[in-house]
């Protein structure tokens, strides 16, 4: 994310004031000056860095504070709760979906703010957590808005309803939140209409469709690029329709996304969740302390960490089939290939933290954003192509032209991922045939000794530990695959 730079070079802000042989005036200016330079380049608004230096200056007041105290424990203590204040818009969301009892909620905003995506995430992230969420395609202005809402709920297995003959949202609305209602779904999602601007007819239209849905919350979904214009954004639609919470879009690549951020909390609107890439299990839900403490490096996230994992273990077990290691006839293909990336994000960054695990076997160099890509890629194979013993199919330039065409990437960038995709199965296939002499996991007893006590017992003991490694695998354990 390219947030992370923006917490690189506060953090750095930080430890360079940490390291001075003496903490005074000029080393508190020095460090301010960097972090507002940093906020600034990430388009924050210039009134609420002004403020947030101001504040810092009074709370570090050098001629009050007594003899002993520890200046940078102080100093680093309230540059945290300053940016954790201009993330946080002090206000809870006015509605919160419960489960078990039917709720409506609908989503707006602009044409190209990730809108039917996030919908799909939403609906994917509660369902993991136990809802029986649908999805209902409102949007009839766009070409081929209902065809990506259909792709995206039958990937992430979410009933979905729309129309290709309908032209008045409000009507496909109306029908689809009734039906769904019948159908005992406790999460009804309304994907509406965007525009390229804010348009009049935009808003009335979102007025007429809440009138017929009676929506429960609106949801205002945002594009993260826009930067510090996001507070112009979502002032207009809070003053045409009742928005009760914001939801961030595309912060895994650009770095206006803490300008976004600090903008939507200005005002006060509380934002729920963000969207950190393109798949639907990139998806968080927002909370600034520990969103600040990510950003910042200051130790792990362990609620956030035990969400993931149980996110993992969630969609794990409503995979009928596990991910194979290997075809049925030996060899790795590339449909392996794309089981094992998506077995990869899907466990966030469990992967990391799991002491001994071989991610020369899972991941290629370059880490998820690689495997992102080449996913996207392979979503534009055919199931011949992906399932061809090693990868022969694609052996080919018309292929190779085809996909590059249809994932919007260029042929070099698929020759890459297939030159990536043999390395993996050149170093798969001897690693299971022959067994891993260097690369060996853990075992359970070994893999708890070294896990903290606290986030064990959170993921259930040792008992939920094997479960969960069991389920990387293809229904064997694949701890005792690498260990013969």
């Amino acid at each position: 994310m390219v947030l992370a730079q923006l917490g690189g070079r506060i953090s750095g802000a930080i430890r360079q004031m940490s390291n001075a042989t003496v903490i005074d005036k000029k080393v508190l200016n020095d460090c301010l000056n960097e972090i507002t330079h940093a906020l600034l380049q990430a388009d924050v608004q210039f009134s609420i860095v002004s403020d947030l230096h101001t504040n810092i200056k009074r709370i570090v007041d050098f001629d009050a504070l007594a003899a002993g105290h520890d200046k940078r424990k102080i100093i680093s203590k309230a540059i945290f709760n300053e940016l954790c204040r201009i993330l946080n818009p002090g206000k809870k969301p006015p509605f919160t979906p419960k489960r078990g009892k039917t709720s409506v909620v609908m989503f707006v905003g602009l044409q190209g703010s990730g809108k039917t995506t996030t919908c799909a995430k939403y609906a994917h992230f509660h369902r993991s957590k136990g809802w029986k969420p649908a999805l209902v395609c409102a949007d009839t202005f766009r070409a081929g808005a209902f065809d990506q809402l259909k792709q995206n709920a039958v990937k992430a297995k979410i009933p979905f309803c729309g129309s290709y003959t309908e032209s008045d949202p409000v009507t496909i609305a109306a029908q689809g939140v009734e039906r769904f209602k019948k159908e005992n779904s406790d999460l009804i999602i309304v994907d509406t209409s965007g525009r390229h601007r804010q348009e009049a007819a935009l808003f009335e239209e979102m007025r007429q469709l809440a009138e017929a849905t009676k929506p429960d919350l609106v949801v205002f979904v945002m594009d993260g690029s826009i930067g510090q214009a996001a507070f112009d954004q979502a002032e207009a639609f809070k003053q045409s329709i009742d928005v009760g919470a914001v939801i961030v879009t595309k912060l895994d690549g650009h770095a206006k996304g803490g300008g976004a951020l600090s903008a939507v909390a200005a005002t006060k609107s509380p934002v729920l969740f963000i969207g950190t890439g393109e798949h639907v299990h990139e998806f968080q839900v927002f909370d600034a302390e520990p969103f600040v403490k990510r950003l910042l490096g200051m130790g792990a996230d362990l609620s956030g960490f035990m969400d993931n994992i149980h996110q993992a273990v969630s969609s794990m077990d409503q995979v009928q089939k596990p991910p194979e290691l290997l075809s049925e006839s030996g060899n790795f293909t590339l449909r392996n290939m794309y089981e094992q990336f998506q077995l990869m994000l899907n466990m966030g960054p469990i992967g990391h933290a799991i002491p001994g695990f071989d991610q020369e076997l899972m991941m290629p160099k370059g880490g998820s954003g690689k495997m992102k890509r080449y996913m996207i890629m392979m979503d534009s194979m055919t199931k011949k192509e992906l399932d061809s013993p090693n990868g022969s199919l694609m052996n080919n330039e018309s292929r190779i032209l085809r996909v590059a065409k249809g994932s919007g990437h260029s042929i070099e960038a698929v020759k890459e991922m297939l030159e990536a995709y043999k390395r993996q199965a050149k170093i798969w296939s001897k690693t299971l045939k022959k067994g891993s002499k260097n690369n060996k996991m853990m075992n359970v007893e070994q893999m708890s000794k070294v896990i903290p006590d606290e986030m064990l017992k959170q993921i259930g003991g040792k008992g939920a530990l094997e479960s969960f490694i069991k389920k990387m695998g293809s229904g064997k354990d694949i701890m005792a695959t690498f260990n013969k």
